[in-house]
């Protein structure tokens, strides 16, 4: 297979669409009735959570495009408006099936299960009145009715928002005017709750301001009513040339709150007239408007899937375990420093607990005299950050600290604001990385003073240093003290916050300096030992793969008889089983309760295999335009379990999804044999290991 064929546009799937198979995955676990009832009802939230994202940002990007005459083909060779179409279909087939499972399965059983989510029309008159009393005393005062038309300029719809669009005639004057109720539900919540502790009786907020319309426009005929939701663009550029970056970033937060609509959802069967109007004051087009059949925004479901108790209907609860390596001996926690100068220490989240190995390592490092310098890097966080906590009070005891922040780290951006004014206002050394480019790494380096000379501990994940997420994500960090890595990350440092070019690393692989050329010089070297009739193998897992040059690389290295084998989470644009060209690479999907983030290469040559992980995915966004940070695992048990993990996910028969040569998803399934399920061996391994005794390291 030549390099030309290769570059056929029939050998690519399309980005934007893998995107939508992947949500379709999520959906097809909200469908899936051997998941607990609430869990499925969380995973119609998060799906449609997850659209929402994809047209602020995505489909935003390819109007974009379009708008400014822009026809760049990508390799599938569609054009931005043949994808819009492509996108709006197929977003439309799938919210057709989410209205179905919601309606027709998830809705009757949550009524069986006591919480019923009802229409107005199924109210007892007892009911009736109850809501409403608390119509009168609760929603009116919060609504704020504006008539557009009569001088009045058509509102401000804020993005996501929920509102009523009303059609009104004046008794006298038959005037016809249209007027916009925005739903209050970021206030009193989507639904009100009838019922009590035990039964709950949902009625959706925008129902009950439907049906009380009469109160806020008395005198005025209501000829008709309608819900609709706007999203808008929400991504950004900041100019590199910005003097003061965190100012740029604010106020490019500011103006997102406008940036053009992009999609306008209707509730299905709404008046042609009230539609006509939304798309004309709106300024859309026809292709930029989608009918939604049952209830707009499911977003909303997570108020029913917080609702308390109801534990039958859950997943079993999980507790990350302690780490068996860094378990402390009577209670006390282990020095976790002397225990990292023994070995590497490798920790996998949700598995092993985020509290007792990384926020215990930083715990340890603010309190220990002889740490001279503490070094992170930020890409998201929680708002109440033990972690970016931790760094103000080292550098209230005098330790040199530094916080690499991303202040462009996509709707993270206010709350990245707000840790950089409170880091800078103790002292912390806070810089925002290199202009031009987003620094999406997961480092942290300790230097530590041992003797006559100083010492680098570092850890390196895949995943945010976010202790919320590191419950909810899959994802491997490695503690290690080795003198190589650690100098590699220490330079990295050196070139985020100064001003140098980059060198050539010792070991790690770093964007956009030479990631992709070591990535596919890994594969290169893969070839050249099988050719040489050597056992070969590559494992990779990852969320995205649309590198082309990567694809292309392992579409010869399949040419030539390697076997490989590939998870990805979300999108995928490489076409597996396609005979001469990548019959030996198989691709799997594995969406569960927990969201699979981690990100591994691995290479087998002979009887040896170079692993790495880190924060990168193959995608030209993060190998040009980021700069991301993967090493290599040499502890042989890390590595080993690592490995390990990779077979487990790729026997998973359950949780798995299996893309073939046309684009297709299959969902894989026991068929009476053995059920493997990835997350649930890992929970048990851990929990497993966990409760061994690991012997105390003693100096």
């Amino acid at each position: 297979m030549t390099l030309e064929t290769q570059a056929d546009p029939s050998l690519f799937f399309n980005r934007e669409l893998s995107w939508l198979d992947f949500n379709q995955r999520v959906l097809e676990l909200a469908e899936d009735d051997t998941v607990p009832l609430l869990e499925r009802v969380k995973f119609c939230a998060i799906y449609e959570s997850n659209l929402d994202e994809f047209f602020m940002v995505r489909v935003a990007g390819l109007w974009d495009q379009v708008d400014a005459g822009i026809d760049a083909r990508g390799p599938d060779g569609l054009s931005p408006r043949e994808q819009i179409q492509a996108i709006r279909s197929r977003s439309l087939e799938l919210d057709r099936r989410l209205t179905k499972v919601f309606d027709r399965k998830l809705q009757p059983s949550l009524a069986d299960e006591g919480i019923k989510v009802a229409t107005l029309d199924s109210l007892s008159g007892k009911e009736r009145a109850e809501l409403d009393r608390k119509f009168d005393q609760q929603v009116f005062p919060t609504l704020t009715p504006l008539v557009i038309g009569l001088g009045r300029p058509f509102p401000y719809i804020s993005n996501l928002s929920l509102s009523l669009a009303v059609l009104l005639r004046d008794k006298e004057t038959s005037t016809r005017v249209l007027a916009r109720i925005k739903v209050p539900k970021e206030l009193l919540g989507r639904f009100i709750n009838l019922g009590g502790e035990d039964e709950h009786l949902l009625v959706p907020l925008e129902e009950v301001i439907g049906a009380n319309l009469d109160q806020l426009f008395p005198g005025v005929e209501v000829l008709d009513y309608g819900y609709f939701r706007v999203t808008r663009d929400a991504d950004f550029t900041v100019s590199d040339e910005a003097d003061d970056l965190l100012e740029a970033v604010q106020e490019e937060v500011r103006r997102r709150r406008f940036g053009e609509v992009v999609r306008l959802e209707v509730a299905e069967g709404m008046n042609p007239e009230l539609k006509e109007l939304l798309v004309e004051l709106l300024r859309l087009q026809e292709n930029e408007v989608f009918e939604i059949g049952g209830l707009l925004d499911l977003t909303d479901l997570w108020d029913v899937v917080k609702i308390p108790g109801f534990s039958e209907l859950r997943d079993q609860p999980w507790s990350p375990v302690t780490q068996p390596k860094l378990q402390g001996e009577d209670g006390d926690p282990p020095d976790l420093f002397a225990t990292i100068r023994q070995g590497d220490v490798l920790v996998h989240h949700p598995y092993d607990s985020f509290t007792t190995s990384v926020e215990r390592f930083i715990a340890q490092a603010v309190n220990d005299p002889d740490v001279l310098a503490i070094k992170q890097t930020v890409y998201r966080t929680s708002e109440d950050s033990p972690l970016v906590s931790a760094l103000i009070k080292a550098s209230e005891r005098g330790k040199q600290v530094v916080c690499m922040l991303e202040l462009k780290a996509r709707f993270d951006e206010e709350a990245n604001i707000e840790w950089a004014k409170r880091l800078e206002e103790v002292g912390v050394h806070v810089v925002y990385g290199i202009p031009g480019l987003k620094t999406h790494i997961k480092a942290l380096l300790v230097v530590r003073r041992e003797g006559d000379h100083v010492r680098n501990y570092v850890h390196i994940g895949t995943g945010n240093y976010h202790s919320t997420t590191a419950r909810l994500y899959t994802d491997l960090g490695i503690f290690t003290a080795d003198p190589e890595i650690g100098a590699d990350v220490a330079e990295m440092f050196n070139l985020l916050t100064g001003y140098s070019r980059p060198t050539d690393y010792r070991r790690v692989l770093v964007s956009p300096h030479s990631m992709r050329s070591s990535i596919l010089d890994e594969i290169e070297a893969t070839i050249a030992a099988h050719e040489a009739g050597q056992d070969t193998k590559i494992l990779m897992k990852m969320n995205s793969l649309v590198d082309r040059d990567c694809i292309e690389a392992l579409y010869r290295a399949s040419g030539v008889g390697v076997d490989i084998e590939i998870n990805v989470r979300g999108i995928c644009c490489l076409r597996p089983g396609v005979p001469g060209l990548s019959e030996n690479i198989r691709v799997v999907s594995i969406v569960g309760r927990f969201l699979e983030h981690s990100r591994v290469y691995s290479f087998k040559r002979g009887d040896d295999w170079d692993v790495f992980i880190g924060s990168a995915d193959l995608m030209p966004r993060n190998l040009d335009s980021r700069v991301e940070l993967v090493t290599p695992v040499q502890d042989e048990i890390a590595r080993d379990e690592i490995l390990d993990t990779l077979e487990r996910c790729f026997a998973d028969n359950t949780n798995s999804w299996v893309l073939d040569s046309s684009g297709n998803w299959s969902r894989l399934d026991p068929e009476g044999g053995e059920r493997r399920n990835v997350q649930d061996e890992l929970m048990e391994r851990h929990q497993a290991l966990a409760a061994t005794v690991i012997p105390q390291v003693s100096e």
